[in-house]
């Protein structure tokens, strides 16, 4: 009975020893590499190769395998804070792309103990060689020139090593707290000028359209008088001449000024604004109210003929050739 028991744990350890030892050997010499990875393969600590994706096979207890190296697209962000010509200290953030070419992997891992600490340090020396030369508005406006600037210094640089710079990008540029208040303020301040040269331009266009109007509406309104007056004169001839022609000249001038003293009241009575009009009543005031009128016509027609001689030079008492 003791011997069945013995020679069962004999078999026991056995086949633990074998599956140790077949087991660790399998993993020794069998090993994967995913898609988008590379493992460099070493023997006693010297490069050997370079296993690619799939199934890969080493020299147990010979050779050894380092980490996997990926081949995708890194990403590395950056905030560097410097100062403008201008003394304004500002702060950028810059994210640099960058990938390991698949043909530069033995490069990129034995040549470069930190490849993103010396990203950093190119960075930092490229934005702030490029700032030291602009002011701040001039930097906003050069965002893209600070960007292509580091992509080039990088990708010059970074090449050496195996690395390849995909894109740089400036992402913002952001200055102190007080800075952005103040420029906040200014840009305020110059809409507000903008704003009020904009209405008082407005303001000065419609008063110049205003009274533009109104002086072409004096004008139709004088010509409109004017017209008015020439047909009322031309009116009064033409009806002199007929008086004349039949034979009641000399009262001729009387009948008009009748008739113009009737047309008159009948035009006060339609427009006039007072409920109340005075008027003499008895013939002796209507008949001085004619002399007075025709007084006044007859001064006026001396005082024109007066003018006329005092300007031919004709005049009363003058001699005559």
């Amino acid at each position: 009975m003791e011997l069945l028991i013995t020679l069962a744990v004999i078999a026991i350890v056995v086949v633990a020893v074998v599956t140790l030892v077949f087991g660790g050997l399998r993993t020794s010499i069998f090993f994967t590499v995913k898609t988008q990875e590379n493992v460099i393969v070493e023997r006693f600590g010297k490069f050997k190769k370079v296993a690619k994706p799939g199934l890969n096979i080493k020299t147990p207890f010979v050779e050894t395998t380092t980490k996997p190296i990926s081949l995708r697209v890194r990403q590395l962000e950056v905030n560097i804070e410097t100062k403008t010509q201008d003394n304004v200290f500002v702060t950028i953030p810059v994210a640099v792309q960058y990938v390991i070419g698949e043909e530069n992997v033995v490069d990129a891992y034995y040549k470069l103990d930190n490849p993103e600490e010396q990203i950093r340090s190119y960075v930092f020396d490229t934005v702030r060689s490029s700032l030291s030369t602009m002011t701040l508005d001039t930097s906003f406006e050069s965002k893209d020139d600070i960007a292509s600037a580091v992509e080039y210094r990088l990708s010059e640089s970074m090449a050496r090593y195996g690395f390849q710079i995909v894109n740089t990008l400036v992402t913002d540029i952001s200055p102190d707290q007080k800075v952005r208040d103040s420029m906040n303020s200014i840009n305020a301040a110059q809409r507000d000028r903008v704003a009020a040269q904009s209405l008082a331009e407005a303001d000065k266009i419609k008063r110049v359209t205003q009274a533009e109007a109104e002086a072409d509406s004096r004008r139709l309104q004088g010509e409109g008088v004017a017209a008015q007056r020439k047909a009322i004169a031309t009116g009064i001839a033409e009806q002199y001449e007929m008086l004349k022609q039949a034979g009641i000249e000399d009262t001729a001038q009387q009948l008009l000024l009748m008739t113009q003293y009737f047309d008159t009241l009948g035009d006060v009575a339609r427009n006039g604004r007072s409920n109340v009009l005075f008027l003499p009543s008895n013939p002796g005031s209507l008949g001085d109210l004619f002399q007075e009128v025709r007084n006044s016509l007859l001064s006026a027609q001396e005082a024109d003929r007066a003018a006329n001689s005092v300007d031919t030079g004709f005049g009363p008492g003058s001699p005559q050739e």
